[in-house]
């Protein structure tokens, strides 16, 4: 058997009613690439905390590189090897790449003065490890997310890292710099280093691994040799049960459009958009990031009028100049980025669900209606199958797939006519992304329209019933019902992003 470079001996950790972890034993080899994979809220981010000494256990004991702790300082773990890449990166924004790769290592050495030629000769050498070529100069606030991620793996190694935490670093990539990232990851491998990767894409999981643990409730349901599993059988040991995903098909007989955009432009976002959509359309939107879909739909929500072009709701041409505008309209938006855009993360989940509804709340005097408050997040709630202690639990204790939840309680509150969402879907587990499948095609067999912008095919293909190709800032291509049911659907529309994407995306 392969030297352990970790061993969790029966780790438990208790937050207030939640068993967070309770006896997980673990070992990770060195030089193998180990995932840890489990829903939203099943022990992963616990156990990597306990580990890199964010959190101090309940009971149990880490084994690092032979040496015993019943609980680990943050200084402690690193000094192990230990390091921890988060999906916020941590990264400084104004500083340069090589500034961020350096200056942790020069600070843990006790360093009282910046030595620049140090600083570039510690981030040349991390770069060269790996065999990537950055702009070092660049700062990480011009980096692309794929750069910014190879910044990050380049801080731990300069750092001494032996064992590398992952924790979803594909989750805004496109597909091409999850490939090079990937790579990178392999290349650790390669050199020695033990990592282990957090992802709920299942393809990356058997793509990279040599190992699976699976996490439920707090609980480990197993360690794996990545080939004793498929998508399937892990998705089963994850959630406990069979999760599928049914095809949408539009049912509503009425053809008459909701929405109608002819020739919208605007300078650098995207150019002579034009397309129409239905009540009960689940309309697909896909293309590589900076293809200018977000771009198009902040513009449909009042967030980026276009310069030029006509949009037509409900039969009358309309300016939508605000996001109040588009309320009134009946437009609601679930925004890219949930955590800075969709949520006040330290309010309540009832305060968030009704957000969208405080003129309709508002009683004599223009106070709220409380109780009225209290029934539509509770109804939120049940709906979506929020999992909290109560709507008054803040949002930002929440778990991912828990917290884009909120976003949709928020605005299927406001019982809107179209939907837009944005990668509704990013970063959360898969039984968290079948039932807001399940939510999303019951609002457009109720007669919703849906703006469904996605990255991932099997996503589209099961969601949506039209679909939209993006490409170079403008539409390249359009699939309608009777396309979308051809065996080749799915190929085609990899083909026309692919055809789309010009040169391969450097980092």
């Amino acid at each position: 058997m392969s030297n352990l470079v970790l061993q969790a001996r029966a780790l438990s950790k208790k937050f207030v009613g939640v068993q967070a972890l309770d006896k997980v034993s673990l070992g990770i080899e060195t030089g193998t690439i180990h995932c840890l994979a489990g829903e939203n809220g099943s022990g992963k981010s616990t156990f990597v905390k306990t580990i890199s000494g964010l959190y101090q256990p309940d009971e149990g004991d880490i084994l690092l590189n032979g040496n015993v702790y019943t609980g680990l300082t943050p200084v402690q773990a690193m000094r192990e090897g230990v390091q921890v890449i988060y999906q916020d990166l941590s990264l400084f924004p104004h500083m340069s790449l090589a500034e961020n790769i350096a200056l942790n290592r020069l600070r843990l050495s006790g360093a009282k003065i910046v030595d620049w030629k140090k600083i570039w000769r510690i981030a040349k050498e991390q770069t060269e490890k790996i065999g990537v070529d950055i702009d070092l100069n660049a700062t990480a606030m011009e980096t692309s997310m794929a750069g910014r991620q190879i910044t990050a793996i380049c801080r731990a190694l300069s750092q001494d890292a032996k064992l590398l935490f992952m924790d979803e670093p594909t989750a805004a990539l496109t597909r091409q710099e999850v490939d090079r990232l990937l790579k990178v990851v392999q290349e650790l491998k390669n050199k020695g280093l033990s990592v282990v990767f957090i992802s709920h894409k299942l393809d990356e999981i058997f793509r990279i691994s040599d190992n699976i643990t699976i996490f439920r409730d707090g609980k480990k349901i197993g360690d794996f040799a990545s080939g004793q599993l498929d998508e399937k059988s892990l998705a089963y040991h994850m959630t406990g049960r069979d999760v599928r995903y049914p095809r949408y098909r539009r049912s509503l007989g009425d053809d008459t459009p909701l929405l109608q955009v002819k020739g919208l432009n605007k300078q650098g976002h995207y150019q002579d958009v034009s397309f129409q959509i239905r009540p009960g359309d689940i309309l697909g939107l896909i293309g590589l990031l900076g293809s200018g879909r977000t771009e198009f739909a902040l513009s449909l929500f009042g967030l980026n009028p276009p310069e030029e072009g006509v949009v037509v709701f409900e039969g009358e041409t309309v300016r939508v100049a605000s996001p109040v505008e588009a309320n009134r309209l009946g437009i609601a938006l679930l925004p890219e980025d949930r955590g800075s855009q969709g949520l006040f993360k330290e309010r309540g989940i009832r305060e968030n669900v009704t957000s969208t509804l405080l003129g309709r709340l508002a009683s004599g005097f223009r106070a709220l209606d409380r109780e009225k408050e209290r029934e539509i997040a509770e109804e939120g709630v049940k709906k979506l199958r929020i999992r909290a202690p109560g709507i008054e639990t803040p949002v930002g204790t929440l778990s991912g797939g828990n917290a884009q939840k909120v976003v949709v309680a928020k605005w299927s509150a406001a019982n809107p006519k179209l939907f837009i969402m944005d990668s509704p879907t990013v970063g959360i587990d898969i039984g968290s992304k079948a039932e807001i499948y399940e939510m999303v095609q019951s609002f457009a067999r109720g007669g919703m329209a849906v703006l469904f912008i996605t990255d991932e095919l099997e996503e589209l293909m099961c969601n949506c019933n039209r679909v939209l190709v993006m490409g170079n800032h403008r539409i390249i291509a359009e699939l309608d019902e009777n396309a979308m049911t051809q065996s080749d659907a799915e190929r085609r529309i990899a083909d026309l992003i692919g055809g789309s994407a010009g040169k391969e995306v450097e980092v």
